[in-house]
């Protein structure tokens, strides 16, 4: 395990990389779970792959995450051990994680932050060091303020159309979907007569509605679920377990071959969610098993799913059902075709690249909500393939913010 030192590094006088360099990338995920995540974790999962992708391309990457992570990249562990997830007392954790990551910008040609804290330093660096940020949680009052006081100090890259425009005032260096390891979500043509929840225990995420859907379409449900934390625990206990009977499987956030082998069995992901979704990386993860998708079409979801080829959006429990019938109808090929065009890691690392590129060509962040810096024209046919952002951007008010 390699630890960051406490003394900051001098101030390194370094050329500015051309298009074709190799460049030195200081890549900050945030302090609670291993990167990759051994179960739970969606923006863990995504730095991960980047993190690989960037490696493959050529890049000088150092990865500053909790220890247990594995990389093929140079691994910095600030803490000796994760701090608890969700508890109050690893807010300082969180700080010193960070903060000993960016003692250490001046050593890199750019920082990529994933953390909750991050834009704060890096908007103290006055651009001695660009800072790019990936915004992984939806918007709320109080991210909102936040945003709007660090935006034109670093590169906020959004990860959907939708969340980029539900808040058009800031600037953005522009738009990248995640993307995922497609060799670790084999595709699987056979479906079986099961449907399949995957999600952390919450309001947001409506557990309950996939067991009343999968139950009026006579159909077992497996639930993929993460409920360790409080608030988690009270959801399930006081709104879900008493729904449940047996036809209800529960696997506690498994392992990832788990967790692909049944996405990949399953009939049709139920993501029944209630509120603007900036992403929604299990999605992909389905499609690229070859799964269809039925969802309901808030945030980014119309982004992700094709209506009628990798599933349907459908705005009440009533529909989904009808859909779920529908589904045996959709191709696995077409959702596995998807994936691969539209959210690979490939993809993902492509778009990085080119916005680390602009952010060190000294283009400064721009307004536009819609589109992104460079993107390719894989990423462009695949946003033109969405027929724009017509009924993708619904915001609910929703006070929470996830930053992991």
């Amino acid at each position: 395990m390699t630890m960051v030192r406490n003394d900051p590094a001098p101030m390194l006088s370094r050329p500015r990389p051309t298009r074709s360099s190799r460049l030195r990338i200081g890549v900050v995920a945030p302090a609670w779970l291993p990167v990759p995540p051994i179960g739970y974790g969606g923006t863990e999962r995504v730095v991960a792959v980047l993190v690989e992708g960037l490696v493959e391309r050529g890049h000088d990457v150092t990865l500053f995450a909790p220890a247990g992570s594995v990389t093929s990249a140079r691994l910095v562990t600030p803490l000796a051990a994760p701090p608890p997830l969700g508890a109050l007392a690893s807010v300082s954790d969180d700080l010193f994680h960070t903060t000993a990551a960016f003692l250490h910008a001046d050593e890199f040609d750019l920082v990529h932050d994933h953390t909750g804290m991050g834009p704060a330093l890096g908007a103290m660096l006055t651009g001695r060091t660009p800072v790019v940020h990936t915004l992984h949680g939806p918007w709320t009052a109080l991210s909102r303020r936040f945003f709007g006081l660090v935006h034109d100090r670093v590169h906020l890259v959004a990860i959907s159309h939708a969340q980029q425009a539900a808040n058009p005032r800031l600037r953005y260096a522009g738009m990248v979907h995640n993307g995922i390891d497609l060799t670790v979500h084999p595709f699987n043509p056979v479906k079986e007569d099961f449907l399949v929840f995957v999600g952390r225990i919450s309001p947001e995420k409506r557990p309950e509605v996939a067991v009343e859907v999968a139950r009026a379409a006579k159909l077992p449900l497996v639930m993929v679920v993460k409920r360790r934390e409080p608030a988690e625990r009270a959801y399930w206990d006081e709104i879900v377990a008493p729904l449940l009977g047996d036809d209800v499987v529960v696997l506690d956030e498994p392992a990832q071959a788990v967790k692909a082998d049944v996405l990949g069995r399953a009939r049709v992901l139920l993501f029944p969610i209630d509120w603007p979704e900036p992403f929604g990386l299990v999605m992909v993860e389905a499609m690229a098993c070859g799964t269809p998708v039925i969802a309901c079409p808030l945030g980014a979801v119309p982004e992700v799913v094709t209506d009628g080829v990798t599933g349907f959006l459908c705005s009440t429990p009533a529909q989904m059902v009808d859909a779920v019938s529908a589904a045996t109808e959709l191709r696995p090929e077409d959702c596995r075709a998807r994936a691969e065009q539209c959210f690979s890691a490939q993809t993902m690392a492509a778009g990085y690249e080119r916005m680390y590129r602009a952010a060190l060509m000294g283009h400064e962040p721009r307004t536009s909500p819609i589109g992104a810096l460079g993107e390719d024209e894989r990423v462009d046919r695949c946003v033109r393939a969405v027929g724009g952002l017509d009924g993708s951007v619904d915001v609910l008010g929703s006070d929470y913010f996830e930053v992991a």
